[in-house]
């Protein structure tokens, strides 16, 4: 090996050289942000280049991205190929100095056929490129779903050896998602959507015991969205760089497409929200968790959505609000102020934003305060990676948008990124410390688990009581049933009935429920509250409905509290009464029921703050807008519970409750909130004696249940003459023309072009299709042209139709709706998607998903120029008039 002075000189001559030839790394070029990064909002003394367009260039829509070894970015076309990048250093003459782009050929690969791509989530590690393949095998690309190896075996940085690690059953939106590297760099942790089916592992960090768990009338998603998707949704799960060994970490999630680790190695999961939902009680907006070892964040599917307040889940640590999440990343390793390395960075595609997210250690755990870190409209995030020069990369693009790589830097990337001082106190130290030593049970029996567990079960802090509870659970049950049945401390009490509801026989019904019974409720906190009703709720839904002499008792026990102040309280009261067939819960329920008011804090995000409404008006208004207008969610609930009660009616308390269903379908929430009243309507009048069905069944309002849609009787025609619009022919018309438009002919061509038919803009049109009113703030003029010309070209999943094929030879077309025993029921018309169509499971041979939009090409050829330009100025103002499009042009 050569001496360090031998190469210290041969240095200082290569740096004398370049300084001789007018090198600096000291210098800058001039900041130039051009056309791509002028529509960015950055934070002061912030900086951003556009360094590469995969759209421009014809390399597809990137969705994922790693560093390797050598400081060269790999990326991922979603629909595509890997590609590997050299990127100029920072302070180079983009002008002249360009992004050096290498299409990888991988295995069998050539240049039309894909031998490795299609990545969700990709990671240098280990001297291999790990990918998340989220696909299904086709003549395309034969690799299916699942985590591959890639290797370099000759050294010619080439990857030529492919291993799959484990094959993944699930594609899509909702598939297997992102990689990450442990912090102790031994281990790779992937996650993975609610569409994916959880593989069979080595070890299980949160117990094999999940169930539904909610005594709520179980309503599925009218519209049919993972109606057939049970516990514990999706999860995040851990191998060795050998994929020898794979263990479930944590779970419960709807669809989080990132996670990440900070500085102190704890992880965290940005998870998406179920849009549809908005305004009904379950809805959770689009959050971040603090996802700790065998921890559950409750996710299910439908109604039975569970509450952060249930005991047996975690709560998140921040609600971000509507949206849909695509990257997680700590920020720790950024040349960035000290506020912006403490905490992460999260990606919102649809509103185009990424929020700065301070993390401040808070018992075990954290509390959060978070900022718009940087936006742009439209700016469809996909991923972004701190780079080894501290700088910030991300990538915009998905189902085939516009895609750009970016990347950002504060000031000239001189501020250095080394180890910042611990902001915990010696308590918080101390808290997580307790914790992680109760997570070292987590997953296997050890006699000295009880010992530290059992004591921690009333612990202070919410996540030790949980990682506690886990630690019980993962314990042969014989060796703490009779510890748990006489614990006398209300905390652990509860705890430990918890546990054993999940795991213990169910003839303890009785002894569980008369040992919950003996605790004082009149003394605990409202949150202790809560976690005693929870626990009441689970062991009768795990060990059955109480016997007699116990329902008396229960009934007499929760009727002394009922109703209380607090709307949590309320709901789990009420679900529980009706569950055990009490008779006195349906008037009391009716009696609060139009008095009911929502919590100022229930489905509250920071997307919904008036500062954020200010700083965006274009979406940030259409939020204000939504929110005003949502139903009342608690009332709501009430409804919803009672719809199975069968005990306490009288004629007069039917006429409110079914009254109540006639004023409900006069409010507006998201896309399936007049199906999840009108099913639990459908589920009262079920209890109804026959002779007075049809009387109720009016008075609730069947009659206004086919008017979801907005009528078309009065629509103005299009004047034409129109003509057959070809994609480059329309966004030559439209490109840089939508000024001074007419917003009352684009809402008219918006009705003629029946768009609205199936589609929502500024709160009116159909539910059949995705809602536009925030079109213009993700999606470019081209992009929207292009799934209105061709829209079978991308299908959003939760938006595409199956094809099944019959025994008698003939095949099917419809969007999946739900379900029976023995039919599949089926939307075949997007003009009216109530309409079903059933299928007999016993005749389908095979199902599978339409490459055909449900939306029919052609829609605007019947629109002239200037009818074009109304319709486009109307969807990219998601129907609001005062937008810039409709301004007069001023002379």
């Amino acid at each position: 090996m050569k001496s360090n002075r031998t190469r210290s000189v041969k240095l200082s001559v290569a740096l004398l050289l370049l300084i001789l030839i007018g090198v600096s790394f000291t210098t800058f070029q001039k900041y130039n942000p051009g056309p791509k990064v002028e529509k960015l909002k950055l934070l002061p003394n912030f900086k951003a280049e556009h360094l590469y367009s995969p759209s421009g260039s014809k390399t597809g829509s990137w969705v994922s991205m790693t560093f390797d070894d050598k400081g060269r970015i790999i990326t991922s076309d979603q629909y595509g190929f890997l590609y590997r990048l050299v990127i100029p250093p920072i302070g180079s003459d983009t002008t002249k100095v360009k992004v050096k782009v290498e299409k990888l050929i991988v295995g069998d690969s050539t240049n039309n056929k894909v031998g490795m791509g299609y990545a969700h989530g990709l990671l240098y590690a280990f001297n291999s490129l790990y990918v998340m393949v989220n696909h299904n095998s086709d003549d395309k690309f034969k690799s299916g779903s699942g985590l591959y190896r890639l290797q370099d075996t000759d050294g010619d940085d080439q990857f030529d050896k492919v291993t799959l690690l484990k094959a993944l059953t699930g594609e899509g939106e909702h598939g297997p998602h992102s990689i990450v590297l442990s912090p102790d760099k031994k281990s790779i942790y992937m996650i993975a959507g609610n569409y994916t089916d959880m593989p069979d592992m080595d070890n299980y960090r949160l117990p094999r015991t999940w169930k539904e768990d909610n005594a709520l009338a179980t309503i599925k998603d009218p519209n049919g969205h993972a109606t057939d998707r049970f516990a514990p949704g999706a999860f995040v799960m851990k191998t060795d760089p050998d994929g020898a060994k794979w263990e479930l970490v944590s779970a419960g999630y709807r669809n989080p497409y990132d996670f990440t680790f900070n500085e102190d190695g704890e992880m965290f999961v940005y998870d998406g929200d179920m849009e549809w939902d908005l305004g009904m009680p379950w809805y959770k907006p689009t959050r971040i968790s603090h996802a700790t070892s065998g921890s559950e964040f409750g996710w299910r599917s439908g109604n039975t959505n569970w509450s952060p307040s249930y005991i047996d889940n975690l709560p998140a640590i921040l609600n971000i609000g509507q949206g849909s999440p695509t990257n997680l990343v700590s920020s720790y390793n950024a040349r960035f102020p000290e506020k912006y390395r403490r905490g992460l960075l999260a990606f919102d595609w649809t509103f185009g934003i990424i929020y700065s997210v301070q993390l401040i250690p808070d018992g075990s755990s954290y509390k959060t305060t978070a900022e718009e870190f940087l936006s742009g409209q439209p700016l469809p995030l996909t991923d972004g990676v701190i780079g080894p020069d501290g700088a910030l990369y991300f990538l915009t693009g998905g189902r085939e948008l516009e895609s750009d790589l970016y990347r950002v830097y504060y000031g000239d990337n001189s501020l250095p990124n080394n180890d910042l001082p611990s902001n915990a106190t010696a308590s918080i130290l101390e808290a997580r410390n307790l914790r992680k030593q109760l997570e070292e049970f987590h997953g296997k029996p050890d006699p000295e688990a009880i010992k530290l567990a059992w004591p921690n079960l009333k612990n202070k802090d919410r996540f030790i009581r949980y990682a506690a509870r886990i630690a019980v659970e993962h314990q042969p049950v014989a060796e703490w049933q009779d510890k748990a049945l006489n614990e006398k401390d209300p905390v652990a009490l509860m705890q430990s009935m918890t546990a054993l509801a999940r795991n213990g026989s169910k003839d303890l019904n009785s002894k569980m429920l008369n040992a919950l019974m003996k605790i004082n409720y009149s003394l605990l906190s409202e949150s202790q509250k809560m976690d005693l009703l929870r626990t009441i709720e689970l062991t009768l839904l795990r060990t059955g409905k109480p016997q007699s002499s116990d329902r008396l008792k229960l009934s007499n026990y929760l009727n002394a509290h009922f109703p209380a102040k607090s709307n949590e309280i309320n709901r789990f009261m009420t679900k529980i009464l009706v569950y055990i067939g009490d008779e006195r819960v349906v008037p009391k329920t009716l009696a609060i029921i139009d008095l009911a008011k929502d919590d100022e804090s229930d489905q509250k995000g920071i997307t919904s703050s008036t500062d954020l409404i200010l700083k965006n008006p274009q979406y940030g208004l259409d939020i204000a807008k939504t929110l005003s207008k949502t139903p009342p969610s608690q009332q709501i609930y009430y409804a919803v519970a009672l719809s199975e009660a069968k005990k306490g009616w009288t004629p007069a308390l039917r006429s409110k409750y079914f009254k109540w269903f006639f004023k409900a379908f006069g409010y507006k929430g998201g896309n399936s909130y007049i199906g999840f009243i009108d099913e639990a309507r459908k589920i009262a009048l079920r209890n109804v004696p026959k002779e007075q069905y049809a009387h109720y069944n009016k008075m609730s309002g069947d009659g206004l249940v086919d008017n979801k849609q907005l009528k078309l009787a009065d629509v103005t025609q299009p004047k034409g003459p129109g003509k057959d619009w070809k994609l480059e022919d329309a966004l030559a018309v439209v490109k840089d023309s939508l000024v001074g438009r007419d917003f009352k002919n684009g809402k008219m061509m918006f009705a003629a072009t029946l768009c609205i038919s199936c589609h929502t803009s500024g709160g009116e049109g159909g539910s059949a299709g995705p809602d536009l009113t925030h079109l213009g703030t993700r999606f470019s003029e081209k992009d929207i042209l292009e799934s209105i010309i061709t829209p079978s070209k991308v299908i959003s999943d939760q938006y595409a139709a199956k094809v099944y094929y019959l025994k008698d030879g003939s095949s099917i077309y419809g969007r999946y709706k739900k379900e029976t025993k023995d039919n599949i029921y089926i939307s075949q018309n997007p003009f009216s998607p109530q309409t079903l169509r059933a299928i007999k499971k016993k005749d389908i041979v095979i199902t599978s998903v339409s490459k055909l939009s449900i939306m029919m090409p052609g829609m605007i050829n019947s629109l002239n120029k200037e009818e074009l330009k109304d319709l486009m100025a109307y969807l990219i103002s998601g129907g609001n008039k005062d937008s810039k499009e409709f301004q007069p042009v001023s002379k």
